[in-house]
């Protein structure tokens, strides 16, 4: 068995300390250095290649041959909690998460309370969109464990409310609506609680557009009365990005001419 060098080695203790992404207060625990110290050795480590800047004062490990340790970066996803805490995944991300698409898309979303200066930034080779969000509305999530990181993502109900306040983050309303279809064919469809979450992000032209597509589902029609409970005044669009020439008046709806049509599907 071939012994690792003495950096690698501590690197690898690191890694067992803090998880996924490493930062210096991890170094600081694990080798018990001073703060000058760790960020030292961390310096050192980025020279030679073993680690990796995703964010200010954020590491991964470079790769398994640097290491000879499985204890690399192999999901993106653990870099959610380390570089836009407090923060989740959710929209269209969130929709391949809970099978409610099989389109594939090949950033990650995720919405933050932090300040968004840049709303696609790359990180370790990975593309996040990212939407701002007040702290205060972060709720409806589950966490999931990627390697040792515990990663929050929407749940499937807050997954369909998110998109339906603002369609771009689920791939504009035609994919939406697609998923909501998926939704109201699963087991764990719950109503209730689309409503309830609607109701706490505090957006009108949720229930609007809920209430609308809904209909257009054979089994959308309970779903359907619940939001007309909760419509509030003034029109909105169905989608924000799309001309609304067509009124529906019962959902105080503007939808594009093509979503005019009575369909039920």
């Amino acid at each position: 068995m071939t012994r690792l060098p003495r950096g690698r080695t501590q690197l690898v203790r690191v890694l067992s300390t803090a998880g996924d992404v490493i930062r210096i207060d991890d170094v600081v625990i694990a080798l018990r250095l001073d703060r000058t110290g760790a960020a030292q050795r961390l310096s050192r480590w980025l020279e030679q290649g073993w680690l990796r800047r995703v964010g200010r004062g954020a590491y991964v490990a470079a790769s398994i041959d640097t290491m000879g340790s499985d204890l690399v970066l192999d999901n993106p996803w653990v870099l959610v909690p380390a570089l836009f805490a407090p923060a989740y995944i959710g929209g269209r991300t969130a929709a391949e998460h809970w099978d409610l698409t099989e389109q594939i898309f090949r950033d990650i979303f995720v919405m933050t309370a932090r300040p968004v200066r840049q709303k696609h930034q790359k990180r370790h080779g990975t593309v996040f969109s990212l939407k701002h969000i007040n702290e205060q509305k972060i709720f409806g999530t589950k966490n999931v464990w990627c390697h040792q990181t515990k990663v929050p993502v929407s749940d499937v109900h807050r997954t369909i409310i998110d998109m339906l306040d603002n369609p771009a983050v689920g791939g504009g309303i035609g994919h939406v609506a697609d998923c909501l279809g998926a939704y109201l064919r699963r087991s764990d469809r719950n109503d209730e609680k689309l409503v309830e979450y609607a109701v706490g992000l505090g957006n009108g032209a949720v229930f609007k557009r809920l209430g609308f597509l809904a209909e257009r589902f054979s089994g959308g029609a309970g779903l359907g009365r619940l939001c007309g409970q909760h419509l509030s005044g003034g029109h909105a669009k169905l989608d924000p990005t799309q001309e609304g020439s067509f009124v529906t008046t019962k959902w105080r709806l503007r939808v594009p001419e093509s979503w005019s049509r009575e369909e039920t599907v």
